[in-house]
């Protein structure tokens, strides 16, 4: 009888990670699970030790762990004297498949195994993703709806030349029947985004991203560079901010903790900046770094400066270079507030800013609009 294809996909990969990335009921779950226990009877005693994992233990146990023993019972391969239900372990013909869950810190970095099976990756922290790969010592396979538009999957997996990449829909189950599809098929009329994500298993749009943004290079004329000051946790950011026509290029040139005014003072010399535009909010930091000689102005704030600059920014088209790696997460986890029903509120989230603030106050203090709604330098 034929299978999902992620069940040939799993079965036919020689890489050591296999990613599969998959739109709602294309089986890739399922699939994974049955190759597995397949492998388990294939080698049997082989003593391996196989993980399967989610970010939270009810997740897991509605999902991937209520699948297994599905499968293991239509097998009529399931033995109650072979699960220990307590500590959430099955032996499996001498091989023995654990179930947990990565919010359990004891458990990621607990034993080493040979197998690691990580359900919905996507919600993991990379740190965890890490923490569960250097305790695997063979195959790794990791499945996920692609929901978000950026995520470390993309950034620090799916390059990797060790990786195997499948993508998967509701058209490669042949199992679903009529009724199930149409409920899938709706989605194109009624959320195109969700029809993106769920319906052709392609990367989604995030609807509460604040930027949509490119990397590119450097263009146009700098016209200006934003400092926000930081310390202990917070990072000072330090970003040039070029103009080219309508688009704004952004340079990251700074992004540290721990860094005294002298300390900036000294990175500044080094950058040969000119005008720099700092948070108000810190007026001793920016008299003493103006009497230390740097020409350095306090950000125009107001009631409602957060979203005027945002509104700035949002109008012109957004080049980030290369080089702006700290920059450029902080664009993509920039988000939204939302009510308890999804809407998009009209204010952000405010954390892990500090190089978007920079930004912000050079468009607030040297990008202004007249009454035409044209820009021009102040």
């Amino acid at each position: 009888m034929k299978q999902p294809a992620t069940y040939y996909h799993v079965k036919g990969c020689a890489s050591r990670i296999q990613v599969h990335q998959g739109g709602t009921r294309s089986g890739k779950t399922y699939s994974i699970l049955q190759s597995l226990v397949e492998l388990c009877y294939e080698n049997e005693n082989a003593g391996a030790v196989i993980t399967i994992a989610r970010k939270t233990f009810p997740a897991l146990r509605a999902t991937a762990m209520r699948d297994f023993f599905s499968i293991l019972e239509k097998e009529d391969a399931y033995n109650v004297d072979q699960h220990n239900k307590s500590e959430a372990t099955y032996i499996l013909w001498g091989n023995l498949v654990e179930f947990i869950s990565v919010d359990q810190p004891q458990k990621v970095r607990g034993r080493k195994r040979q197998i690691l099976f990580v359900n919905e990756a996507n919600e993991l922290s990379l740190e965890d993703w890490r923490q569960l790969l250097l305790r695997t010592t063979g195959k790794v396979i990791i499945d996920f709806n692609p929901s978000d538009e950026y995520h470390w999957i993309y950034e620090e997996v799916i390059p990797r030349e060790d990786a195997s990449f499948f993508r998967t829909t509701y058209k490669d189950n042949p199992y679903l029947d009529r009724a199930t599809i149409a409920e899938i098929e709706r989605l194109k009329d009624a959320d195109p985004n969700y029809w993106r994500i769920y319906g052709l298993g392609e990367r989604g749009v995030n609807q509460a991203a604040v930027f949509h943004w490119e990397v590119g290079e450097i263009a146009g004329k700098r016209i200006g560079t934003g400092l926000d000051f930081g310390f202990t946790n917070d990072p000072t950011a330090v970003i040039d901010v070029y103009q080219d026509g309508h688009t704004l290029i952004l340079h990251e040139r700074l992004y540290s903790t721990g860094l005294t005014n002298p300390d900036i003072s000294e990175e500044l010399n080094k950058l040969d900046v000119q005008t720099i535009i700092a948070d108000s909010a810190e007026p001793k930091s920016i008299e003493e770094l103006f009497r230390l000689g740097h020409n350095v102005k306090p950000a125009r704030k107001g009631p409602d400066s957060v979203r005027q600059g945002i509104d700035i920014m949002r109008r012109h088209k957004l080049l980030l270079t290369a080089e702006s790696t700290n920059l450029q997460k902080e664009l993509r986890a920039y988000r939204w507030e939302q009510d308890k029903n999804g809407r998009n509120l009209n204010r952000p989230v405010d954390k892990d800013n500090h190089g978007i603030d920079a930004v912000r106050y050079v468009c607030l203090n040297l990008l202004t609009t007249n009454r035409s709604g044209k820009y021009f330098l102040s």
